[in-house]
């Protein structure tokens, strides 16, 4: 009986979201869903997507709880990021993981008293389309629900209906 309560522990400590990798090659774009570890560990997120191995742009859009995303961009020179919710380490080790990978200068006590606010590199997508100004409206647009914030993203970018493909396949 203990080996059955194994499994359905680790589906209660598995948060819920997506995770969406999205590709730019040859002027179009391209979305796949990213496997369920992509939620949980920013390494996982990483090695997925550098092993779609494309010579075009490769990122990642990773919801967690709708609680806040990641921008995860693997390049040659270190993977890129984009924490939405720098608060969110307190509770979810993704998150920790990327205040860590950024070497944010931050603290518990730092992260309990402030309010939400976004960690890494708002130019993440600059150089495919989405301005560094753009990016840093949509992260700090309070109102916006997580799955709003990434749709919005697609859309400024023009990868919306791909985004909605994914999303309509995993029931979101």
């Amino acid at each position: 009986m203990g080996a059955q309560r194994a499994p359905a522990q680790e589906a209660a400590d598995q948060p819920e979201g997506f995770g969406v990798a999205v590709v730019r090659e040859d002027g179009k774009w391209r979305c796949s869903q990213m496997r369920r570890g992509a939620l949980t560990s920013l390494t996982a997120a990483e090695t997925e997507l550098r092993e779609l191995r494309s010579a075009g742009a490769v990122f990642g859009l990773i919801d967690v709880d709708d609680e806040f995303f990641l921008i995860v961009r693997p390049a040659p020179a270190g993977t890129r990021l984009l924490l939405s919710d720098a608060t969110a380490a307190l509770d979810y080790d993704i998150a920790a993981e990327a205040l860590d990978k950024l070497d944010a200068d931050l603290d518990d006590e730092d992260l309990e008293e402030s309010d939400p606010f976004e960690e890494g590199d708002l130019g993440v997508l600059s150089d495919i389309g989405l301005p560094e100004g753009v990016l840093g409206v949509i992260v700090s647009d309070i109102d916006m629900e997580i799955e709003e914030q990434i749709a919005a993203i697609a859309q400024r970018m023009g990868f919306e209906s791909e985004l909605s493909a994914v999303l309509d396949k995993i029931g979101r």
